[in-house]
C-alpha cells in the first residue's frame, strides 16, 4: 500500500525533508479543509478518513466529484498551479491529516527532482479519473443508469472486503444525489424501486446487491 500514497515510498533523504515540513492535525467529521476559490495554502496528505470532495453553484445546488480516502493529497493542483482550490474538501468522519504549507512545499519540489515525478503522476491519475466521473455523469442517459454504476463501483471497491455484494451505506440519499446530480426524492425512488425488483437488499446502513447482472444490465442501458 505505501507504493501507492505518494509521500510514503520515497528516497530517505526525501522522505526526512517532508518529515520536517509537515504538521499533523487531527480534524473531527465536518470540518472544512479547505473552501472552492480560496487561495491555496498548501497541501492535505489525508493518512486517516475520508474526505467529501464537492463543488457549489450560485442556485446553491452541490456536486460531490469523489470521497477522497488515505493516502490521498488534496489540494495539489491549485498548490503546484498557484490558482484558487477548485473545489470544497469537508472532513467525513475524524480524519489524520498532514499539512504542508505552500511555500515549504514548493521548496520541497525544486529540491528532490523524485517528488517532482511523483506528482506529476499524481495529477495525471487525477485527470484522469475525473475525465471518467464526468463521462459517466453527462453521458448516461438516466438517474438510474447513473445510480447503478455508482453502485457497481462502490461493490468493485468496497464489496471485495465485505463479499457477496454487501456495501456498507455511510451516505444519505442527499449526499447520493449530489454524486449523480439528480435529487435526493430521486435517489429515494430508485433504491425503493431496486429492492422491489429484489436488485438491491438492505438491512440498515447495509445494502447487498443481489441481482449484479440486473444492475449492470441498468448501468449500460
Amino acid at each position: 500500500m505505501r507504493s501507492e500514497h505518494i509521500f510514503c515510498d520515497l528516497p530517505p533523504l526525501a522522505l526526512q525533508t517532508f518529515e520536517h515540513i509537515k504538521s499533523p492535525i487531527a480534524y473531527p467529521e465536518g470540518s472544512i479543509l479547505f473552501l472552492e476559490g480560496q487561495a491555496p495554502r498548501g497541501v492535505f496528505v489525508l493518512c486517516k478518513g475520508r474526505v467529501k470532495l464537492s463543488l457549489s453553484a450560485n442556485d446553491g445546488k452541490t456536486l460531490i466529484l469523489k470521497l477522497a480516502e488515505p493516502g490521498e493529497v488534496l489540494g495539489l493542483s491549485a498548490t503546484v498551479a498557484g490558482k484558487p482550490y477548485e473545489l470544497s474538501a469537508e472532513t467525513m468522519d475524524t480524519c489524520q491529516v498532514n499539512f504542508v504549507k505552500r511555500d515549504d512545499f514548493l521548496r520541497f519540489l525544486k529540491l528532490h527532482v523524485e517528488v517532482c515525478y511523483k506528482v506529476a503522476e499524481q495529477l495525471s491519475k487525477k485527470y484522469n479519473s475525473t475525465c471518467q466521473e464526468l463521462r459517466s455523469l453527462g453521458l448516461s442517459h438516466s438517474a438510474g443508469e447513473r445510480l447503478a454504476k455508482l453502485l457497481l463501483e462502490w461493490n468493485s471497491k468496497y464489496g471485495a472486503a465485505l463479499k457477496n455484494g454487501r456495501m456498507n451505506m455511510s451516505l444519505t440519499h442527499e449526499e447520493i444525489a449530489q454524486m449523480i446530480g439528480t435529487s435526493r426524492e430521486t435517489v429515494t425512488r430508485l433504491l425503493t424501486d431496486f429492492k422491489e425488483r429484489h436488485i438491491l437488499q438492505g438491512m440498515g446502513a447495509t445494502l447487498t446487491i443481489i441481482d449484479m447482472p440486473t444492475l449492470r444490465q441498468i448501468a449500460t442501458s
